[in-house]
């Protein structure tokens, strides 16, 4: 039978902690008396590295809540309803900027106080709750401390550090940890779910390094593909500073073309849904004032989409990196003869070249500064700069 947390891979301790809870939860409803009465609470907190599954297995958890069984059937609707996103009693917040303000975040908090409209549970789901802004993760605090009878919390975080949550929320969840799927499991999943071919599957999981939403955009997506070869293509590029210089701009060209295109056809959409609530095309008196009236909307959701597409540009650039990481983490195996298995297998002679013509410490120093680069432009360092510094510090070596 189909399970919610079908989807959720290399994850057994957590898939069993989380259908324990949702079946005292849904005891607790029916005023029976639970056999694991420790097992639900009010607040959790998903954390693990990116690819692990962090909002899928909340995601999950939603629907095993709201499961009319109370044990994520994944059949019924209250499942299907909490997976596709459109469950009443499940808010779902989903940062397409580069911060989640604080006026959504009281707006949210206030709708997950009410009572739930099907009888079960209200779920306020915050995926990457590290960008709530200070003001936003204090109003989501003082929820959290004084929780609602029926209010369950679900928060995604990378770690439990604090700059990724604040340690008067994360004292107050219970934690879940995910860990990065083998890359095995994640090619079962794409030749189950996506009917992938094993060989292709096989080679997807293993270049997206256990990350299973990059692993599908492989298999699927030729640009993806395309996008790959270039960004493994630059090693062998740098042969002087003036080349450094224009693999940088390379990169962060690919970077905003790809996010262009990505929010090119939404922030249209929006616009034009906009516009047209505020009259724009209408005729008859007193249409122009209203159309006027609405400038500062339009400036609104120009400012909201213009940060949806910074956050795009830097998803983009960071994937870019990944795969350069990876590479590099190559490099280094081959020269140590590491008992692994590569991450870029398609690309084992250009590997095996670069592991003769380079030193393993100097190696490792390259992929320092491509983590180095993550780190900074996690840090608001413009990109440019530091893809630019990067690129130099890969040509010396």
């Amino acid at each position: 039978m189909m399970s919610v947390f079908d989807s959720l891979v290399g994850q057994d301790e957590v898939v069993a902690t989380l259908t324990r809870a949702a079946a005292a939860a849904s005891a607790t409803l029916r005023d029976e008396e639970t056999v694991d009465p420790g097992a639900m609470t009010h607040a959790w907190l998903f954390t693990g590295p990116p690819g692990s599954g962090r909002s899928v297995a909340a995601r999950a958890f939603a629907a095993a809540l709201q499961c009319h069984r109370g044990d994520g059937c994944g059949g019924c609707t209250g499942c299907h309803t909490s997976l596709t996103g459109t469950h009443a009693d499940v808010q779902l917040v989903i940062p397409e900027g580069l911060s989640i303000p604080v006026s959504q975040m009281r707006e949210l908090v206030m709708r997950a106080a009410s009572t739930p409209a099907s009888g079960r549970w209200q779920v306020l789901l915050v995926e990457d709750a590290d960008r709530l802004t200070e003001a936003a993760s204090n109003a989501l605090l003082k929820a959290v401390e004084e929780p609602p009878t029926r209010t369950v919390f679900l928060l995604c975080t990378p770690s439990l550090h604090p700059d990724d949550i604040s340690v008067t929320i994360r004292s107050r969840c219970r934690v879940v940890a995910l860990r990065q799927p083998a890359p095995a499991a994640v090619s079962q999943l794409l030749q189950a779910r996506d009917g992938v071919s094993a060989e292709v599957a096989a080679w997807a999981a293993a270049a997206a390094q256990g990350h299973v939403g990059r692993a599908r955009r492989l298999a699927a997506d030729p640009d993806a593909r395309h996008r790959r070869d270039a960004v493994l293509g630059v090693p062998r590029a740098l042969t002087s500073i003036g080349a450094c210089f224009d693999a940088a701009e390379s990169l962060i060209n690919a970077a905003e073309s790809e996010a262009a295109a990505t929010v090119a056809e939404l922030d249209a959409a929006e616009r034009a849904e906009l516009e047209t609530a505020l009259g724009a095309g209408a005729t008859g008196r007193g249409t122009s004032g209203v159309v006027r009236g609405g400038a500062g909307q339009l400036k609104e959701l120009e400012r909201r989409q213009k940060s949806r597409a910074t956050r795009t540009q830097r998803d983009a650039l960071d994937r870019a990196l990944v795969d350069l990481a990876g590479f590099y983490r190559d490099v280094l195996v081959t020269s140590l003869r590491a008992p692994v298995a590569q991450v870029h297998s398609d690309v084992g002679e250009q590997t095996t070249a670069a592991a003769a013509r380079w030193p393993a410490e100097s190696t490792l120093r390259r992929l320092e500064a491509v983590l180095a680069c993550r780190d900074a432009i996690e840090a608001n360092v413009k990109p440019r700069i530091a893809v630019e510094s990067m690129m130099l510090e890969l040509w010396r070596g």
